[in-house]
């Protein structure tokens, strides 16, 4: 049984391997599907890129938990020097006197220092120092992760949930549509559509470019919708939804931009599988003229679909009927 796609196979597998499977490449969010094994449970090197990547909630939650940690710490080595050994108001007992160092220590680490508790000798005062300088050291590294996380520029990019063939100028074309999500200017966008599928005689991943109707766009103010017309020398010519399933077929999507914000190029993937395109149906519009001269973009219409009619002979009668669920 030979390949039921058209057109030549990448030399190449983009990076995702050549391994058939019914998973997909390149998930929903724009992740690889990828678990990788046999690395070490702790890697120094990948600390400052996870602390970076990692969800605010997460990240301000281990800065929270870090600065108790560190607190409990050196309240304890307070404890262990003595409390004698400072000027202080609170009483004797165990809890009083944990409660003293470990608020003193927050005083000292954030360098605050209201005074009302206070090191007297030399043992005391080297250790307060020392957690002074600690201090310094840590905060300067937790506002240099916070710029980090604010300065880094990323794609905010929101992709249609569905792809469509649908009717594309007396043919029919595979589409899908995007938005930038963000009010910043995004220029010089670029889309590449990979066509990944798995070859019944090997059982290994094919990859075919798919040409687009236009595959650069100079200014991005308003939506994109990306276009492979189907004609002659497509490689979906000919095809059926049943042929992309059973083909386990997969449209790898990368755009790239240059965020006139950040002046830095950014990036942003998704994919869809043949159980994510829906034939017999076209995306509604979403942009609309209002009376003020001004054009307005409903974003909340990037999803919707609505059901078409494709050309003849350009799409098997019979699929004409797979409609809006794919």
């Amino acid at each position: 049984m030979v390949s039921p796609f058209r057109g030549p196979s990448l030399p190449d597998d983009l990076g995702l391997g050549l391994q058939g499977g019914s998973h997909r490449g390149v998930n929903k969010d724009g992740s690889f599907n990828v678990r990788r094994l046999g690395l070490p449970r702790f890697r120094a090197y990948d600390l400052y890129h996870h602390l970076i990547t990692m969800g605010w909630g997460p990240f301000l939650g281990l800065l929270f938990l870090a600065f108790l940690v560190t607190n409990a710490l050196f309240a304890l080595v307070y404890l262990g020097v003595g409390m004698e050994h400072f000027i202080r108001p609170g009483g004797e007992t165990l809890s009083a006197r944990l409660e003293d160092a470990f608020f003193f220590s927050a005083q000292t680490l954030t360098t605050v220092g209201y005074g009302h508790i206070s090191p007297r000798g030399t043992l005391a005062s080297s250790v307060a120092a020392l957690e002074s300088l600690l201090g310094l050291l840590t905060f300067a590294l937790a506002t240099g992760l916070l710029y980090g996380r604010f300065s880094r520029p990323q794609a905010c990019l929101r992709f249609s949930a569905r792809a469509v063939v649908a009717p594309y100028r007396q043919i029919t074309g595979f589409m899908f549509r995007l938005v930038n999500m963000r009010s910043n200017q995004l220029i010089e966008v670029e889309a590449t559509v990979s066509l990944s599928f798995e070859d019944p005689e090997s059982g290994l991943r094919r990859y075919t470019l798919l040409p687009l109707e236009r595959s650069k766009i100079h200014l991005f103010p308003s939506n994109w919708t990306v276009v492979h017309p189907i004609d002659e020398e497509s490689p979906l010519r000919g095809m059926t939804s049943e042929d992309l399933r059973r083909a386990k077929a997969e449209f790898i999507v990368l755009i790239k931009a240059f965020d006139d914000t950040f002046s830095q190029t950014i990036y942003a993937r998704t994919s869809y599988t043949a159980e994510e395109v829906s034939w017999g149906a076209r995306f509604k519009p979403m942009i609309f003229a209002t009376a003020d001269g001004m054009t307005e973009l409903d974003v909340g219409r990037l999803d919707a679909l609505e059901e078409a009619v494709s050309p003849p002979g350009s799409i098997p009668s019979a699929h004409h009927r797979s409609l809006m669920g794919g």
